[in-house]
């Protein structure tokens, strides 16, 4: 659905509109080229950048899981809690929600 107030604001063109249009027009700059170039770079960056974090999550989980349950064990023992493997399930699900939740309030721009 379009306006109508604009459409009748093209429209309707005075002498001065018309003016105003002949003294502003002009042709594009040529930069041959260079402008997509810029545009691609910057492009490819913000990928690059939205990429990184997810994927050093995937690369490091699997290398940290080991010491993290480890140290569950750990803290779990001292404490005198007894941890269920139900209840380290749960613990562990919350790591990766809480990974998963940050990297992506980190890559969203």
């Amino acid at each position: 659905m379009t306006s109508k107030i604009i459409n009748m604001a093209d429209k309707v063109k005075d002498a001065e509109d018309l003016h105003l249009e002949s003294l502003f027009q002009s042709s594009p700059i040529e930069d041959d080229g260079f402008s997509a170039r810029v545009v691609r770079r910057v492009r490819l960056r913000l990928w690059l950048r939205r990429l990184s974090l997810p994927a050093a999550v995937c690369v490091g989980f699997p290398i940290a899981i080991g010491p993290a349950s480890e140290l569950l064990r750990f803290l779990t023992q001292d404490a005198y809690v007894t941890v269920t493997p139900g209840t380290q399930t749960l613990i562990l699900g919350s790591m990766i929600v809480a990974t998963i939740a940050a990297s992506v309030s980190l890559t969203a721009d």
